[in-house]
């Protein structure tokens, strides 16, 4: 006998080695066991989940003449002949191959036929949305009312082209994408009884490969064998397959997420460089970002929405420096990427830009994030102790006159404590002084220099931190309000020394200070700290 491929061979023949279908096959085992048997079973999924697996498997079951309970024998004449394909019993069809009206009026002539060797004449056929509308319309009654020795399982990936005077007459079965865990066990099982030695990043990539298909996963697999002989790493698979390795995905997502433009770039120029697929790059990362949705809110329950338990810490580390609004944010731009990446001339272009666009939007904060730190304001945090304790010898019970100079004195303390609340305020604050002290208002006197930003410096928010650290300093509440200082201050001569810095003299001779007085034909009117 010629060699047989790791898919064929591996199929699984009981209800017990279908992997990851449990909801469909206790179902099946149930309706055995207690004889509630339907007429019609549409079994429904995705490519390599197991359909039509499924059907035989419930096709031997149903004629086996040594059943175990739910299970067919394998060892029974009418069980060799459905795993062979020739029995007479159960006849399967290809909808694609034969979707007329004149094949299903053949079916619709046989079905009242006797089966030759078991119980029932069962009618697998695959693909069944393939069938044209008259097809379907000819075999309604038939199928609503069959003979009492016939079965119909039908099995589709595309169950909305399904008429549905057809659904209804059928008992529906939903076959899940398998998971990442389910695939690698499977794989690592057969890999070891085929004598493969594989590594766990090797068997995780065909698993994110196969994309929920277990047939897909087997027969990539056995390219594998062909391609690298029984030993197999993850770079094999990434050669072969075109996919990116897991180090790469993860170095890629840290610096989307720090916002490192020139590591992205780097990162991407070597993932071309190696042949990958650009457009497999934004699924992968795809699948990736989901994951670390996933991870934020799944918590301890992490590991039961199909995440490797490999890569659930390191998930947890990334997911640790966002937001669920960011990460949004960035699968939004990747699935426009993939859409546009489609028709696009430089796939690696256009690649990189969604990229960059993704690291702006991981480190821009969102709508949500500015509205809580907004609320956040308006509950300003008390002085710190080093304003609310007034200077050394500073009594508290002198007049509100007496007030003026210890202000004065702690007034660059407390416009840090300021700045700290309205970092713009710092700016305007610098070239004002406490002017007088009263028992409910204090009026702070602003340089006639820079009186223009008055305006802002009486902006509500910025007022109202001004006031709430005067009354804490003061330990009794008071109001604020400016001044602006009588006259003008007057020019210092070239030669005049300025108190606390260097001459003007200085300054001139710098070369920085010197440019850009020439740009503008300036000169230097006044020094100040």
């Amino acid at each position: 006998m010629g060699y047989e491929v790791l898919a064929r061979k591996w199929r699984p023949q009981v209800f017990a080695d279908v992997v990851g279908q449990n909801h469909v096959t206790q179902t099946l085992h149930n309706a055995i066991k207690n004889d509630r048997l339907a007429h019609a079973y549409l079994f429904v999924g995705p490519r390599g989940t197991g359909k039509t697996t499924t059907a035989r498997i419930l096709a031997k079951a149903l004629n086996c003449k040594n059943r175990q309970g739910s299970e067919p024998c394998n060892a029974c004449d009418s069980c060799k002949e459905i795993m062979k394909g020739s029995s007479l019993d159960v006849i399967e069809i290809d909808g694609a191959s034969n979707r007329g009206i004149g094949d299903v009026q053949e079916l619709r002539d046989n079905v009242r036929y006797a089966p030759v060797r078991g119980p029932f004449k069962i009618y697998i056929i695959d693909e069944v949305h393939m069938l044209t509308r008259e097809a379907f319309n000819a075999i309604l009654k038939t199928l609503e009312e069959p003979p009492a020795h016939v079965k119909f399982f039908f099995a589709t990936t595309e169950p909305q082209k399904v008429l549905t005077t057809i659904l209804s007459r059928c008992q529906r079965f939903d076959l899940r994408r398998i998971t990442v865990a389910d695939i690698t066990a499977q794989l690592q099982k057969i890999a070891g009884a085929e004598g493969i030695k594989i590594s766990a990043d090797a068997l995780l990539a065909i698993a994110r490969g196969a994309e929920g298909g277990l047939r897909d996963a087997e027969s990539a697999l056995d390219q594998l064998v062909s391609f690298r002989g029984r030993t197999i790493e993850e770079a094999d698979v990434l050669s072969v397959f075109g996919l990116i390795s897991r180090a790469q995905l993860e170095e890629l997502t840290d610096a989307i997420l720090d916002g490192n433009i020139p590591a992205i770039i780097g990162t991407i120029a070597g993932i071309d460089a190696s042949g990958k697929d650009m457009q497999r790059v934004v699924l992968e990362l795809l699948d990736q970002f989901r994951n670390l949705l996933i991870v934020m809110h799944a918590g301890k329950n992490a590991a039961d929405f199909d995440l490797p338990e490999t890569q659930i810490d390191t998930l947890k580390k990334q997911a640790a420096k966002s937001s669920d609004g960011r990460l949004l944010r960035i699968i939004e731009l990747l699935i426009d990427a993939d859409s546009r990446m489609r028709y696009a001339l430089s796939k690696r272009t256009m690649l990189e830009t969604a990229l960059i666009r993704a690291s702006r939007a991981a480190t821009v904060a969102t709508i949500d994030e500015l509205m809580k730190q907004v609320a956040a304001l308006k509950t300003l945090p008390a002085a710190p102790a080093a304003v609310q304790e007034a200077p050394a010898g500073y009594d508290v019970k002198k007049k509100p006159t007496d007030d003026l100079e210890p202000l004065k004195a702690a007034w660059p303390t407390l416009i840090e404590h300021i700045s700290k609340g309205a970092p713009q305020a710092k700016h305007y604050l610098t070239d004002t002084v406490p002017l007088s002290a009263s028992e409910t208002h204090v009026t702070i006197g602003i340089d006639p220099e820079f009186a223009g930003e008055r305006a802002n410096l009486e902006n509500p928010r910025t007022l109202l931190l001004i006031q709430k650290t005067l009354s804490a300093f003061l330990k009794r509440p008071v109001s604020a309000g400016f001044s602006v200082l009588a006259g003008k201050t007057k020019p210092l001569p070239t030669d005049a020394p300025v108190q606390g810095i260097q001459d003007k003299q200085k300054y001139y001779s710098n070369p920085s200070v010197r440019s850009v007085l020439e740009t503008f034909s300036g000169e230097i009117i006044e020094i100040r700290e």
